[in-house]
């Protein structure tokens, strides 16, 4: 088949890759402009245009996938199907229409579950012991459409939204050809999602990553590491600034308050709830991650100084 590939971020690339390893042709690459990033704030293409750029592959990168030229673009492609990971923008109906079997979206979760923009980390946060990928065909509703296909994959203690992500995105690349192969040979068909066990994924904003320290040390863990690598837990120092977290480990001690610190010569704890939490690796504003006793070392701080805002 001819098919258009919608993609925008890293985790996309293993389906761009496998796709252009398969049967199908891959004609054009459909992702998000150019934006600003890092340091010096320059202008960087997405993972996905970059590799489509490499194969020499046509790109789209409209602002927004609508519009008269838009809709001309895609029908001057004769595409197939669309099939879509992390694209990161809505389609409008007229768009939907143009495929002829439609754009099939690989999602980082076993759908009805976790509908949205971040499934992983959502479920890491909510203590899921099992996630998955779904295929299914897009329609106007929210991952709502009809599932083609679905893998499982167990989330393992010490994950962290990056390392699953890692893992499905090539797990689900598989899917998302055998998916596609199965469209081509008419052996498949998409069945409507069951009412029952609906949750949803709004992305997470860095207001969302804030630790809230009165929570038992588990919830912290789980936060810590579903925020990880973006948008990236923190926490408030005593002079009000913040202070980035990487992932954590949770401690049997029950004698910190609170967010109350506690720095031993080759670790760092924090009172939570419920139990303590040994910190990882912490950045300052404006500094380079470290670990967190070599932070401690420098930070100077007052006995029983605490974190996040009491």
């Amino acid at each position: 088949m001819r098919l258009l590939f919608a993609g925008t971020p890293a985790p996309a690339v293993p389906a761009l890759e496998a796709l252009l390893a398969s049967r199908h042709e891959v004609v054009a690459v459909l992702t998000r402009p150019d934006a600003r990033a890092g340091r010096g704030r320059k202008l960087l293409a997405s993972p996905v245009k970059e590799r489509a750029l490499a194969e020499g592959i046509e790109v789209l990168d409209p602002a927004q996938p609508r519009g008269e030229e838009f809709l001309a673009s895609l029908e001057r492609l004769e595409i197939d199907a669309a099939p879509v990971v992390a694209y990161g923008a809505l389609l409008r109906p007229e768009v939907i229409g143009v495929p002829r079997h439609g754009w099939v979206n690989l999602h980082f979760s076993v759908l009805p579950a976790w509908r949205g923009a971040a499934p992983v980390q959502h479920a890491i946060i909510a203590g899921d012991e099992i996630t998955g990928a779904s295929t299914f065909r897009i329609e106007e509703g929210l991952d709502t459409g009809p599932v083609f296909g679905t893998l499982t994959e167990t989330i393992r203690p010490r994950d962290t939204a990056g390392d699953l992500l890692d893992r499905l995105s090539v797990a689900g690349a598989e899917l998302l050809v055998r998916t596609l192969d199965a469209i081509e040979d008419g052996t498949i068909m998409a069945v409507p999602q069951p009412a029952e066990g609906v949750s949803h994924a709004p992305r997470l904003l860095p207001a969302d990553a804030k630790v809230d320290w009165r929570r038992p040390a588990f919830v912290v863990d789980r936060l810590v590491r579903g925020c990880t690598p973006a948008p990236g837990a923190w926490t408030s120092l005593p002079d009000g600034s913040r202070l980035g977290l990487g992932p954590v480990r949770p401690s049997e001690d029950s004698h910190l308050a609170p967010g109350e610190l506690e720095v031993r010569k080759d670790a760092v704890l924090v009172g939570t709830g419920g139990g303590a939490v040994v910190l990882g690796e912490v950045q300052p504003v404006g500094k380079r991650a470290m670990a967190a006793a070599d932070w401690a070392r420098g930070a100077r701080l007052a006995p029983g100084s605490r974190l996040g805002e009491q």
